[in-house]
């Protein structure tokens, strides 16, 4: 598995590996510099309201320890009116704005962290990913996330290998609701709050048409009962905006991609 993501990656001259602060594209990312080296690597991060500030913090603690060649840039999807717009495809929308901002500073071979299982999702980024020429090392190697986390223990990452998987904070918004900076920020508070009262393995804030769904894991929401939801319902409240502040609010359990809506365009 390695040898095949390796011989792939040492076929390069140069690469850019576009980083959401996520196993897979850090992992990948490791693996290139320190095969390739430094001077022959460039890691690329888009900061934006999508994006938890708590990634940008773990991309620039790994380049640190790891000495990358670290650029941050803002890839523009929010001056995009087909992003706002929130379309049952906005990540090609949003993929399409990143691989262009990072075309429009580097030439070089431009690499992305997916891996086999996400095949079996609804991926409109890879739609993008094809029109910028990006290239995709785990699929090359017919890695998947079992074998990315992997991977990424037999490198000494940590608790890196262990990080759940947290798609950007626009997946929470249901199809057709337009996506804005203020409800980024609330869901981001939301999810922290709940994180830190219930402790869960999973916790979504979903804001829908018809409320505010907080989905967690099969045992966090057993768990509900034992904080109460009356309460933590007000917190809710508290932190979102005041066009959502009065909105129902429930609890669900999880559910990959819930929050998108409709038919494949």
């Amino acid at each position: 598995m390695r040898r095949r993501l390796e011989a792939m990656l040492s076929s390069l001259e140069t690469c850019a590996v576009a980083i959401s602060g996520g196993v897979d594209s850090m992992t990948l990312a490791v693996i290139a510099n320190r095969l390739l080296g430094t001077a022959h690597v460039t890691m690329m991060h888009a900061v934006s309201p999508a994006v938890p500030p708590e990634a940008t913090e773990r991309v620039r603690r790994l380049a640190e320890s790891e000495s990358w060649n670290l650029r941050i840039l803002d890839a523009g999807e929010f001056a995009d009116e087909n992003y706002i717009a929130n379309p049952i495809n906005r990540c090609f929308f949003c993929k399409g704005s990143l691989y262009g901002a990072i075309g429009r500073i580097s030439d070089r071979q431009l690499l992305s962290g997916t891996n086999k299982d996400d095949l079996g999702e609804y991926r409109p980024g890879l739609d993008a990913a094809r029109q910028h020429k990006v290239r995709h090392p785990y699929l090359e190697a017919a890695i998947d996330k079992k074998g990315v986390r992997e991977l990424a223990r037999s490198l000494g990452l940590g608790t890196l290998a262990e990080l759940p998987a947290s798609p950007c904070l626009s997946s929470r918004v249901e199809t057709a609701i337009a996506i804005d900076p203020e409800t980024l920020r609330a869901i981001h508070a939301v999810e922290r709050l709940v994180g830190e009262t219930l402790e869960p393995s999973t916790v979504r804030c979903r804001v829908r048409r018809n409320g505010i769904v907080i989905e967690l894991d099969q045992e966090s929401v057993a768990g509900l009962a034992r904080v109460g939801t009356a309460d933590l319902s007000n917190k809710i409240t508290s932190l979102l905006p005041l066009a959502l502040a009065s909105q129902p609010i429930s609890f669900a359990a999880y559910r990959n991609g819930s929050a998108f809506v409709g038919a494949k365009p």
